[in-house]
């Protein structure tokens, strides 16, 4: 007689990352790059997953989270929850969007890796410091360094999807990242208004590097 179907393993009792991300290219492909780097064995244990989504909108990315969080907590699971999200302009979403998506997040305990304005201001952040802000995408595209930058290294014209846009970054110009990030965001706080106080105000900005140091504290745990 069939044994009855198990949940997950008594390995994977352990507590999951999961990441729930606005792009469906660029920073899936990023964090896979580096979960393929310096985590390997994950492909197998599986401690982060980042998962399969059609929401693209902060708002819509947040309540999937929230949702899966509560069915994990009924299942008695502590799984930790990020959504990876854009700013974005003004005219495609506005403060009031990103509140409620923010505080909302804030609300279910859910953690928020958002990019002002665009999760490329992370890939700036290795080739060089910046205190630069841009209005949208475009304007980054068109204005910063990213692209000539990355076109020394062999993207002739970079646009959002490069499947492998981890691999142009050495171990070094990660670090890299992370510290200026670091840097950049107290800037960047430092000369905003004082009214101004949430990551969606403030530009440049990116809590990419906090993503980053959670996958570092999880993954090491599952190995």
């Amino acid at each position: 007689m069939p044994k009855p179907r198990k949940g997950r393993s008594e390995q994977q009792l352990k507590p999951l990352l999961r990441i729930y991300c606005e792009g469906a290219k660029t920073e899936p492909n990023y964090i896979q790059g580096y979960l393929d780097k310096f985590f390997p064995t994950n492909r197998r244990l599986k401690v982060v997953k980042i998962e399969d989504t059609k929401k693209n909108t902060p708002k819509e990315l947040v309540g999937v989270a929230v949702n899966a969080k509560k069915l994990a907590n009924k299942t008695g699971l502590s799984d930790l929850f990020w959504v990876v999200y854009d700013r974005e302009s003004q005219q495609k979403y506005s403060d009031a969007l990103h509140h409620n998506a923010y505080d909302t997040a804030q609300k279910h305990n859910v953690s928020v890796a958002l990019s002002n304005v665009c999760f490329e201001i992370w890939l700036i952040l290795h080739l060089e410091d910046t205190t630069a802000p841009y209005s949208c995408y475009d304007d980054l595209r068109s204005n910063s360094s990213l692209r000539k930058h990355l076109k020394i290294r062999g993207i002739q014209d970079y646009d959002k999807g490069a499947e492998d846009i981890f691999n142009f970054f050495s171990e070094e110009e990660i670090k890299n990242a992370r510290d200026r990030a670091y840097r950049m965001n107290i800037q960047t706080q430092q000369s905003a208004n004082s009214s101004q106080t949430k990551p969606y105000q403030l530009n440049p900005y990116t809590d990419v590097y906090k993503l980053l140091d959670a996958i570092d504290e999880i993954a090491l745990k599952g190995n």
